[in-house]
């Protein structure tokens, strides 16, 4: 099979999002653990490790980040290979739809190479059972043909690192959870993290960036670098076309509100959300379902990008009945809370 596609794992690999924007996602990504921000204790562990493997001239353990979207999974694991001094090849879970994909890409890996695989959760089964071996054992066995003809071809592969990255933890097999060294949660940042994360990436695009609005730009960013870095290039446009380039605390309110993102950073949708858990439903108790009817958003939207951060700023509650809106999720919204509802 891998001879019959020689560009197989080239394929599998090539990113999608157009140049100009790769460049600039890499532009804005550490290369090394000491300029990545935050994360301080994934950090310490992960230096000892990195020191421990480079000592013993080993490549370094399987490891899983898992984390909501966002929080620099990707940007670990190209650290991790920038460390080791070793290449990277990047895929995803719903790419590898074979056992030949599988084998296109680990018979080409060298020696310490690193294989990180995004959305690892979504993998197919099969070709989970066909990665055990070869993460534990650095071998691949392929059946070849099929009924009484059918033989088993074995691999052997070089010793390389596996780096897996999952917003859907428990979606993950307990035999492939287990196959990992290291597992790490990668969480929310604060403030000041972010605040940093913008005063580098500002002078890495060349904007200037004042104090005032480096806070009111994290401030909004939902407490996760991406969106930090989307909306630096967004408020950076709005400087360039709207005032003289610079980004001031005055140009940043404005272009955040053209955006319609309010102070504690809530988006329309989020608010849409908050609004219906309140007026509609006179603060819950109301399931994510339903939340997701009365505001014709996707479930998977309301459960994984919009509830998270409502929970992380104490706006709404979960309970055994359903989400409820918290004190706090009624000041937002400029409206009393109805004591009744957040006693059930």
């Amino acid at each position: 099979m891998i001879e019959q596609d020689p560009q197989l794992a080239e394929r599998l690999m090539t990113p999608t999002a157009p140049v100009e924007e790769r460049a600039l996602e890499m532009t804005l990504r550490p290369r090394k653990l000491v300029d990545f921000v935050g994360q301080q204790a994934l950090k310490d562990n992960l230096n000892v490790f990195l020191e421990a493997a480079k000592r013993r001239n080993e490549p370094l353990e399987h490891t899983l980040f898992y984390g909501n979207p966002g929080l620099g999974k990707t940007t670990l694991a190209n650290v991790l290979a920038t460390e080791m001094g070793a290449q990277i090849r990047v895929t995803s879970g719903p790419a590898l739809e074979r056992v030949g994909d599988l084998a296109a890409i680990l018979s080409n890996m060298g020696k310490g190479d690193v294989l990180f695989i995004d959305e690892i959760h979504r993998m197919n089964h099969t070709i989970e059972e066909v990665l055990y071996p070869a993460m534990e054992d650095f071998n691949l066995e392929i059946i070849v043909g099929k009924g009484p003809t059918a033989r088993t071809l074995r691999l052997d592969l070089e010793k390389f690192t596996i780096v897996g990255a999952t917003t859907r933890l428990s979606l993950l097999s307990a035999p492939l959870r287990d196959r990992f060294g290291m597992v790490y949660h990668v969480d929310f940042y604060k403030d000041d993290e972010i605040a940093d994360i913008l005063r580098r990436n500002a002078a890495a695009l060349g904007a200037e960036l004042n104090d005032e609005a480096t806070i009111e730009i994290a401030r909004r960013a939902r407490r996760t670098p991406r969106i930090a870095n989307r909306l630096l290039r967004r408020v950076r446009d709005f400087a360039e076309v709207k005032g003289d380039g610079r980004i001031t605390k005055a140009i940043a309110e404005e272009a955040l509100a053209m955006l319609s993102i309010d102070q504690a950073g809530l988006d329309s949708v989020d608010r849409l959300v908050l609004s219906a858990i309140i007026d509609k439903f006179n603060g819950g108790p109301v399931g994510l379902t339903t939340i997701a009817a009365a505001t014709q958003q996707e479930l998977e939207t309301v459960e994984e990008v919009v509830e998270p951060f409502l929970l992380q700023l104490g706006m709404i509650q979960r309970t055994p009945r359903g989400r409820i809106a918290t004190p706090g999720g009624y000041a937002h919204i400029g409206k009393a809370p109805v004591i009744s509802t957040l006693s059930l």
